[in-house]
């Protein structure tokens, strides 16, 4: 499996070279996600024991933790279920760098199993292995790089296959308020509307499967 390869900007924040993109915003990646990712998707609300979210583009695990951090903080009883597709994993040194300005996220939850969640990441290009998988989520993330520098991990037919893989009037969330983003999840068959987006950025979406 071909790792990331990165550079690093501000000193710890890593950019993809592949795509020539930061993992996360370089202001504040744990105010990002929060915003985007949990505040999109209604969450902690939503939590329960079981739920599952999904996602595209694991990256640095950055949205994982933060998400576990919340879920433990909402005290489920239960477990987290949490699925990321990733074409191009990270490096452990790579991870443990850009982790490491983040200490009071669960990092351990990486490594260690714990009871409280269940973390699988399928690698490999998601338009293969998401047609293939077993399960549905009830909250996507959808963090691939910006549709302009990684235009595969947002087709439409790739969208479709997030929708299958929805559980009914589960949702989706993600930073980008393209014009050709909202469409191919609307084709797949997704309600999505724009919502203020995070830092500099204007818009974000979010939707609910119709």
């Amino acid at each position: 499996m071909e790792k990331a390869e990165l550079n690093w900007q501000r000193g710890n924040v890593p950019v993809s070279t592949r795509f020539d993109d930061p993992y996360y915003s370089l202001e504040d990646g744990v105010a990002e996600t929060t915003h985007v990712f949990l505040g999109g998707n209604d969450l902690p609300a939503r939590f329960a024991d079981g739920f599952h979210i999904a996602e595209l583009g694991f990256g640095t695990g950055l949205n994982f933790l933060v998400t576990l951090r919340a879920f433990r903080a909402a005290n489920i009883q239960g477990k987290l279920r949490y699925t990321s597709f990733e074409a191009f994993p990270v490096a452990s040194a790579d991870l443990q760098k850009a982790l490491a300005a983040f200490p009071d996220l669960p990092t351990e939850a990486l490594t260690t199993p714990a009871p409280d969640v269940e973390l699988q990441i399928i690698q490999g290009d998601a338009r293969d292995t998401l047609p293939a998988w077993q399960g549905q989520a009830d909250a996507w993330f959808l963090d691939g790089f910006s549709p302009a520098k990684n235009p595969e991990l947002w087709e439409e037919a790739l969208m479709t296959q997030v929708a299958k893989h929805t559980r009914p009037h589960g949702t989706f969330a993600t930073y980008t308020a393209a014009s050709h983003v909202r469409r191919a999840l609307e084709a797949g068959g997704f309600e999505v509307t724009r919502a203020p987006g995070f830092g500099r950025k204007r818009h974000m979406s979010r939707g609910i499967l119709r």
